[in-house]
Formats: structure tokens, sequence, C-alpha cells
């Protein structure tokens, strides 16, 4: 992956240039790449009659990692996803899985909203750091989520130089070193995801930590992931 070039004009394009030949073993592989995306679902805590939002879903194998029975009380979820591959399993999964409350969409992050105007709960899993414009993607997942809706987000990401007393530092080599490496495959690592989340959001549940590399036994790096829970105050305090 690291070696094959990622071409296209557009997001849409390079994004699609990059998953298309890998897409139907990408769960396979991922499984261990991805880890921390169960613990999400089960923090998220998921209500009947509920509205969810998966934004950048991918294959839509989030929701196999669902308690089933809350899935299928939950009102309506939105597996959203700029990628047609990608999404071209997640209908595979939706179909297979019976599962009648699901809809795909194949739209950008950054400007889709739901039709209900207004949702209980959005998903970022691993997918900002697949967003140029991340920061738009939050602004418009706080928009049409409701006051008191979660936000959940798992993902790569770097700490800042000198984080505040309650992060986790970084060394110098982790601040360098994945970013580099994960640019490669157009995923930008930021510093500024985990504290822009917090600024917007009020903390529920914040993990941080650094996981070895599957698949590279002998490599020395440990992946810095975080999973943050956050509810959007009742009162909107960034307007």
């Amino acid at each position: 992956m690291a070696l094959k070039p990622v071409r296209g004009k557009s997001h849409a394009e390079r994004l699609e240039s990059f998953y298309v030949a890998q897409v139907d073993a990408y769960d396979r592989f991922r499984k261990r790449l991805l880890t921390g995306r169960d613990e999400l679902m089960r923090a998220m805590d998921p209500k009947k009659g509920e509205v969810w939002v998966d934004l950048g879903c991918g294959t839509g194998a989030n929701l196999t990692m669902m308690d089933q029975h809350r899935l299928a009380e939950l009102k309506k979820v939105y597996l959203v996803d700029l990628t047609e591959s990608m999404l071209r399993v997640a209908r595979e999964r939706v179909q297979e899985n019976g599962w009648e409350n699901v809809e795909t969409v194949c739209a950008d992050a950054t400007i889709w909203t739901p039709p209900e105007g207004s949702v209980d709960a959005v998903l970022f899993s691993y997918s900002l750091t697949m967003i140029p414009d991340w920061f738009a993607a939050i602004d418009r997942a706080y928009e049409f989520l409701k006051p008191g809706g979660i936000v959940g987000v798992v993902d790569f990401y770097i700490a800042r130089k000198y984080p505040s007393e309650r992060r986790m530092r970084q060394s110098f080599s982790t601040r360098w070193f994945w970013p580099m490496w994960f640019s490669f495959d157009n995923l930008f690592l930021s510093n500024d995801i985990l504290p822009y989340l917090s600024r917007k959001f009020e903390e529920v549940t914040l993990i941080e930590r650094e996981d070895r590399l599957p698949f590279c036994p002998v490599f020395w790096k440990k992946m810095p992931r975080f999973i943050f829970v956050g509810r959007k105050p009742q009162v909107d305090s960034n307007s």
C-alpha cells in the first residue's frame, strides 16, 4: 500500500484509486490494524429509536461490532462514504444481514445533511484522518447533532508538543515518524483533531494509547490512537 501510487485530481478519485484494488480484502487486513472500534461502539451506548450516522463508513463493518439487538432498535442508520467501491461492500453487508433500517449514501462528509435534519449520534471511525478538511466534517456533524447528541471518534493521531496535563505525551520520533508514514496513503495525522473535539463537545470518554504495528513483529515504533466520546452541549456555546 505504501508503494502503490495514489492518483486522481479530486479527493474522491484519490480515495477510489487507493481502495479499489484492496476493498475485497479490506476488512480481513484492517481487523488487526483498526482496533478500538468495538470499544467505541460500546461506549456510545445506542438507544432505541435513535438516528445514527457513520461518516466515512467504509465497508460498514462498524455495525457488525454493535450489539445487533440494539442496532435493530435504532430508527435509522446512515452509512455515508465518498468511495463507491467501499460502499459496494457496505451495501452487500446491509443486504446479507437484513438491516432494514440501514441506508448507504455516497456523499461528502463535509457537506452532507441527513434527511431528518438532526440526529442522535455521529460516528467517525478512522475517517477523520482521511478527510483533508476534517474540521469541516466535525463542524458539519456538530450542526446536525441534536443538543445532547453523541459523537464518537476512533483514529490515529499525534499529540501536541506540549499537551495539557490530562493528555498523553509522545516522543519527538513518534510525532515525526507516524505523520510521514501515513502520508504515503494520504492519511494526515494532526495534533489538532483531539483538542478540537474537546473544544466542541463535552468529553464523556477519552482513551489515548499506543499499539504495536500488526504484521510487523520486529517493528519497534508503536502507533498512537485515541477513542473519544463527546456530547453536544444542551446550550450551544460554539455559536
